[in-house]
């Protein structure tokens, strides 16, 4: 790891000019889980790091207002997954965080680092052994002809088909969750669903923030919809793994028919999939398990495999269809 310069500011608007004054090569430390990770590997070189572990104000999880729950984007994935309101209204996003890493990796990373963290793709981790474009622009794609049976079957490129490796992301797009940002251009906001890029042609933007904006904290609407809901999630091993596959399930029933429904798909798209039109498959008819599957297929339409993960597609389709099912019994 190479040396680098440390800084701790006292709050939010110190850390954002802390990182205008040092840029380029400055990177925010919070948990620490992924970027000490990726500086270890080489793959993340940054000159300065700036601490805001100690700014208050981005540890509070506040859900007095009656539209919204407001999550600072300090709070711990243990302190969000354990929130009394949160495990009532947003059961999903509670196991998201849950089935997410270690006790330990829980309790240290924080919520707005995990919705920043990096693929799992070995070939993006492997140093310069392999080409990788997310790494260096323009290297070529080695999972493409590679080793792939993890990699993405949906929004994949001629030139990335790394997964998005996150749960908690799915849940929030399930939930039409916004992130509030702020840059030395003053603050924003910014819907989960539109964080996260597509690979295109440039691989290496992985979001649409700016390289100098700071997530403050997560905001989530607070409907109904929310409390019939499930984060179901397959996996090689039952703990501490990425999905395979994964589905953020959320519904909600008038009488025997369908009147909410939403489903955001993780472990198989290179950013968290919202599958629309599977969602309104299932508005003004029943929930029954043909119905529910024929909703996981409409999800799945345009999946492209490759040559080692076209089990994701079949495997999806059954995690959707359970993750219907089991929300349904929560209505």
């Amino acid at each position: 790891m190479k040396d680098f310069a440390y800084l701790r500011p006292r709050d939010a608007q110190e850390a954002v000019a802390s990182l205008a004054r040092h840029r380029p090569g400055a990177r925010f430390f919070a948990g620490g889980t992924t970027l000490f990770d990726l500086m270890k590997l080489g793959i993340e070189t940054p000159a300065t790091v700036i601490d805001i572990t100690r700014i208050d104000d981005l540890q509070r999880i506040d859900a007095s207002a009656r539209r919204e729950i407001r999550i600072g984007a300090l709070a711990t994935m243990s302190e969000v997954a354990e929130h009394a309101v949160v495990q009532r209204e947003f059961p999903a996003l509670s196991e998201s965080l849950w089935k997410a890493a270690s006790q330990q990796l829980r309790n240290m990373a924080t919520v707005g680092g995990n919705l920043l963290q990096r693929t799992r793709c070995a070939y993006f981790r492997d140093g310069l052994e392999f080409p990788c474009n997310k790494r260096t622009p323009g290297a070529g794609c080695a999972a493409i002809d590679g080793l792939n049976r993890t990699h993405a079957v949906l929004g994949g490129s001629s030139a990335c088909v790394a997964t998005y490796p996150g749960d908690m992301a799915v849940a929030l797009v399930a939930f039409d969750a916004l992130v509030d940002t702020l840059s030395p251009r003053g603050a924003r906001t910014v819907a989960v669903r539109e964080l996260h890029r597509a690979p295109g042609s440039t691989p290496h933007l992985e979001t649409v923030l700016a390289d100098d904006e700071l997530i403050v904290r997560i905001r989530i609407p607070r409907d109904a919809v929310g409390r019939a809901s499930t984060y179901h999630k397959i996996r090689d091993r039952e703990s501490y793994a990425f999905a395979l596959t994964s589905a953020a399930v959320a519904l909600r029933l008038d009488g025997s028919q369908v009147a909410d429904a939403r489903i955001a798909l993780g472990g198989v798209a290179t950013r968290p999939w919202r599958a629309t039109e599977a969602e309104r498959s299932l508005i003004g008819g029943s929930l029954t398990r043909r119905t529910a599957r024929r909703a996981a297929t409409l999800a799945f339409e345009g999946a492209r495999p490759l040559s080692h993960n076209a089990f994701k597609i079949a495997l999806g389709i059954e995690t959707v269809t359970d993750a219907l099912m089991l929300a349904k019994e929560r209505t």
